[in-house]
């Protein structure tokens, strides 16, 4: 497979969002696009210093930076962008315990998701790219008991009681982050229906003025009935944003022109072309988003436009 870097330091993607907020997922279709073996993948939550018992003691939750190694966090993240080795902690989200760390080696690209991956400012001067992930707080929350009473364990009722007490530590910890995205994406259902969870969500992407968004006007030209709309607009801190929203219903065909001209775009990438938008859905079967799908792709446009220097900080 040939390389298409052209920058002297392993290029890092960072993926914040609060708990279910489809961190993972987006992450797993990016890596996929770029090849499995090129992208270094770290949940930033390994980092909890606690374990679910010792948190239920102490009344520090996972989302509180106190319960969390955010030092060691900082020191790894810099680690990994000169090209080191990192021992990572791993935190076992199925028992609440701290498991035995594990080797990592800093690859081509790496990826950091998780809840506090913006939280200093050195941590932050290390990412090319900076996404943040806000679906409407409903979604958010049937994710949550989707994926933690289907693979966590978890009662509807714990997954409720935990959500109601995190709320101030979302409000203080996790969504200020979000100021300091390049770019917020946020999955919700359509009007016509509120119930939606999966495939046919639409996305929004607010892109903001701290990369250069690839030029989409050959498909945006056609109008909002294409499946997509851009405008600008103002971000929550009044400034001047291009809003990018694309249909759940958007039919194969209209998606696949989105997709070619992504590609056409970064034509030094066209051998890591590949299938994205997988996910697993409220009934634990694989299905695919189309708006999914494309907002793997924008993200590693940006990815493959910082290996070539273009995104340089």
């Amino acid at each position: 497979m040939p390389k298409i870097k052209k920058v002297d330091h392993p290029i890092i993607l960072g993926i914040v969002g609060d708990s279910a907020a489809g961190k993972t997922t987006l992450t797993e279709g990016i890596a996929q696009i770029l090849g499995p073996d090129r992208v270094a993948t770290i949940c930033t939550d390994d980092y909890h210093c606690y374990s679910r018992e010792q948190r239920a003691e102490n009344g520090i939750s996972a989302l509180d930076p106190r319960g969390n190694y955010i030092d060691i966090l900082e020191q790894h993240i810099q680690a990994l962008r000169q090209g080191k080795p990192i021992l990572k902690p791993i935190y076992n989200h199925h028992g609440g315990t701290l498991d035995a760390p594990e080797y990592i080696e800093s690859k081509e690209y790496i990826i950091l998701e998780g809840l506090l991956g913006y939280t200093t400012r050195a941590m932050r001067s290390c990412y090319d790219v900076k996404v943040y992930l806000e679906p409407t707080e409903e979604l958010r929350f049937r994710w949550k008991i989707q994926r933690d009473t289907g693979k966590r364990g978890y009662s509807v009722k714990q997954v409720k009681d935990s959500l109601a007490k995190r709320v101030n530590d979302s409000i203080e910890f996790i969504q200020p982050q979000r100021t300091f995205a390049d770019m917020v994406v946020q999955f919700y259902p359509p009007e016509a229906n509120q119930e939606e969870t999966g495939a046919n969500l639409n996305a929004r992407h607010t892109l903001r003025p701290t990369l250069p968004h690839p030029d989409l006007s050959p498909i945006l030209d056609v109008g909002i009935k294409n499946g997509f709309k851009l405008e600008l607009s103002r971000d929550t801190d009044g400034k001047p944003v291009d809003v990018l929203d694309i249909s759940g219903s958007i039919d194969d065909k209209r998606a696949k022109n989105m997709e070619d001209l992504v590609w056409k775009l970064i034509p030094e990438a066209q051998h890591l072309r590949d299938n994205v938008g997988t996910f697993t859905d409220e009934k634990n079967k694989s299905a695919v988003s189309h708006p999914l799908a494309l907002s793997q792709l924008m993200i590693t446009y940006h990815m493959v436009k910082a290996a070539l220097g273009h995104h340089a900080i």
